[in-house]
């Protein structure tokens, strides 16, 4: 397995890439950032010197993974979603010492044009809706919507929701893995 690497991407010197990476029209990595294995960048991406992204990593068009944002294993980023790296920007004002590390746990996706505001953690297998903006932190395997963004639900590791019943056991309808809930959290069967 090679990584490719589009002839319009820039790929600066001192990039760690792992093997079988995908790097797609006018993508743009700066050095010092590291991509793992089978990973795939789509149009128009740029990746950070500070940015650290796992294996099987998808990131779709339009995205910009700035310093201190890491992606862990499994991570998807739809299309135009937005990662922020000031708290306070303003344009008069050079704020790089202050840029707000966000991880991004196993597993976890997030939708198309959501905002993840940075500073905030989110959890594995966590599924951010389409448009959501997230201002705290997510707790792992939920569901969270809107703006401001709200907890609605819970998800498997397949993304599918699961509806727990009265002893507070799930299925997931697509694995048949079962999860269980206790004080607020989830745990795989």
């Amino acid at each position: 397995m090679s990584v490719y690497i589009d002839k319009t991407a820039i790929v600066e010197k001192d990039v760690q890439i792992g093997e079988g990476t995908k790097i797609w029209h006018w993508v743009h990595v700066i050095s010092g950032a590291e991509i793992g294995s089978n990973c795939v960048l789509g149009q128009n991406v740029f990746v950070g010197g500070k940015a650290v992204l796992g294996n099987n990593v998808r990131v779709q068009n339009n995205v910009s993974i700035y310093d201190e944002v890491i992606l862990k294993d499994d991570v998807f980023c739809g299309p135009s979603m937005v990662f922020t790296n000031v708290i306070n920007p303003r344009s008069h004002v050079t704020r790089k010492e202050e840029y707000k590390k966000t991880i991004v746990e196993q597993g976890a996706s997030i939708g198309a044009n959501a905002t993840i505001v940075c500073g905030n953690k989110i959890g594995e297998y966590a599924f951010i809706g389409a448009g959501s903006v997230i201002t705290k932190p997510v707790n792992p395997y939920a569901l969270v919507v809107g703006n401001p963004a709200k907890q609605i639900g819970w998800v498997s590791k397949a993304g599918i929701r699961l509806r727990f019943d009265e002893s507070n056991k799930a299925k997931c309808e697509e694995t048949g893995e079962e999860y269980f809930l206790k004080n607020g959290e989830i745990f795989p069967g």
